[in-house]
């Protein structure tokens, strides 16, 4: 198997058998709960911007992703998908979620990305020990019961990571709203070794 990124501007990521190396930032040190007054982290984002934007400068880029490619993830902070998968500023679209499902959200996503802005290759990421494993559809009867509506919109937990990217990916194919669906693609990254593996859809 070869990598799912062509090369334009740097090698991409070497592939061994079935598995992508890959790395995550899941061991910075994290803040106990309540420590951290209201409004504080927006505060040092902000004030981070600022130092950004001090030094920035115009890249000349337009809204298409370089690669043509739109990757579907979680939103688990552990996942710094342009590091791990070589990424850089410009090269793709990158849509994230709980769980990195396929919704009706996603498709949108997906389909404008594909009709006005010229991406072609849509690649699925779920991950070991995602939070979607730990919870049910309960969960919408749990807020119903607290704040007395329940939510139009359903979780997507799943027990089996592997078929859920299959779903994902049965979902994405079968659309009518995508222009390009001969090249989807899906995986689970480990969040313990960095690793990448690939999911037969079959």
């Amino acid at each position: 198997m070869t990598a799912f990124f062509p090369s334009h501007r740097r090698t991409g990521p070497a592939v061994t058998s079935n598995v992508v190396t890959m790395t995550t930032s899941a061991s910075a040190a994290t803040a106990s709960e309540g420590a951290i007054r209201t409004g504080a982290v927006t505060d040092r984002l902000v004030a981070a911007n600022e130092r950004y934007a001090a030094a920035f400068t115009d890249p000349g880029m337009d809204a298409r992703p370089v690669l043509h490619v739109a990757v579907v993830a979680c939103m688990d902070a552990r996942l710094d998908l342009h590091a791990a998968l070589g990424l850089e500023l410009g090269d793709c679209h990158t849509i994230r979620n709980a769980g990195g499902v396929v919704t009706d959200d996603v498709i949108r996503s997906l389909t404008i990305s594909q009709h006005k802005l010229g991406t072609r290759s849509i690649v699925l990421i779920h991950h070991t020990g995602c939070g979607l494993e730990a919870i049910t559809e309960d969960f919408r009867t749990e807020l119903e019961m607290e704040v007395g509506q329940r939510p139009a919109w359903a979780v997507e937990s799943f027990r089996d990571v592997d078929q859920d990217v299959r779903q994902s990916m049965q979902r994405v194919r079968t659309n009518p709203f995508l222009l390009h669906t001969d090249d989807v693609r899906g995986f689970v990254f480990d969040v313990k070794t960095g690793l990448l593996r690939e999911i037969d859809p079959a």
